[in-house]
């Protein structure tokens, strides 16, 4: 049975990071930032992507985070990231996301066996979860994640008439330029730029919001550009999102997830290292991190 849960998604998200201490997950690390976060602009926020490790940690350590998300989350919208590599495990942890009150389970396509995961089997994929799964589903492209593995168009056009696909989030370096055009806008399919470097001109095409790494360290500023956006403040909200990619591409652009990290513990949350094999970054790119938040206006220079 299909299910009808379909409503338009729209906002900044931020895809929250999973703190270490030492080899186990700091799950006090992980309440303190959600507390700082729920008390911002953020719409919400994405539980067990790419930027919280999420394939790096074990089953029961996942449930883990997700228990301090459903503790702490406030308000906020949550999205849990629930893809595996077989229909049946994507819909098994689906299944125990939706049954701990989450929002929205976003699903990353497999990709081991890439050759073979062409559109048709996507397009099956996906179709199963939504028709499995009580929650409403966001397709989550991100090749750079996926080996290479990409939705193609057609599919991604076929899969926003479904009722219980509620949108995706774009991770892709092209953007979401390359389908927003050809969704039909009565399909209530929400798009999410996944970067900073997108997300202004993806608000231009019809994009809704953005689930954005750099909202874990600046939030308000990445919601303003939104704001401004909305408000028809165009000047104004591309020169905010200039600065912003500017700052990106010395965090995340150029040390993904332990950029952010750093950043973070710059401005007084808790990132900490990333978990092995992902190595931290060295401290010479840490004060370059620092100058660039300085050099956009978001920290302070000490004395």
């Amino acid at each position: 049975m299909m299910n009808h849960h379909k409503q338009r998604l729209a906002g900044v998200f931020a895809p929250v990071v999973t703190p270490f201490q030492g080899e186990v997950p700091d799950l006090d690390a992980l309440a303190f930032n959600l507390r700082k976060l729920r008390q911002t602009s953020l719409t919400g926020f994405l539980a067990l992507g790419s930027n919280g490790e999420a394939k790096s940690l074990t089953e029961e350590e996942r449930l883990l985070v997700l228990e301090v998300f459903a503790q702490e989350k406030g308000d906020k919208v949550v999205m849990v990231g629930t893809g595996y590599e077989s229909t049946k495990e994507t819909i098994d942890k689906s299944h125990i996301a939706t049954q701990m009150g989450f929002d929205y389970i976003s699903v990353l396509t497999p990709h081991y066996h890439a050759k073979q995961l062409d559109g048709a089997a996507l397009l099956r994929y996906y179709e199963r979860i939504a028709e499995a799964v009580a929650a409403p589903v966001l397709l989550y492209n991100a090749p750079q994640f996926a080996g290479g593995v990409q939705i193609p168009l057609k599919t991604i056009v076929e899969l926003a008439s479904y009722p219980n696909i509620a949108g995706i989030k774009d991770s892709s370096a092209a953007g979401p330029g390359r389908f927003l055009a050809e969704i039909d806008p009565d399909e209530d399919f929400s798009v999410l730029a996944g970067s900073i470097d997108s997300f202004y001109s993806s608000l231009h095409l019809g994009a809704s919001g953005g689930v954005l790494s750099l909202a874990n360290v600046v939030p308000e500023a990445c919601v303003e550009v939104y704001n401004l956006f909305l408000q028809g403040m165009y000047d104004r909200a591309r020169e905010l999102s200039a600065g912003l990619i500017r700052l990106n591409q010395s965090v995340s652009g150029a040390w993904g997830v332990a950029g952010v990290k750093a950043a973070m513990d710059l401005i007084g949350l808790r990132g900490g290292r990333p978990r092995e094999p992902l190595m931290p970054v060295p401290a010479e790119a840490i004060a370059q991190i620092k100058q660039a938040l300085i050099s956009e206006g978001f920290l302070v220079a000490s004395l």
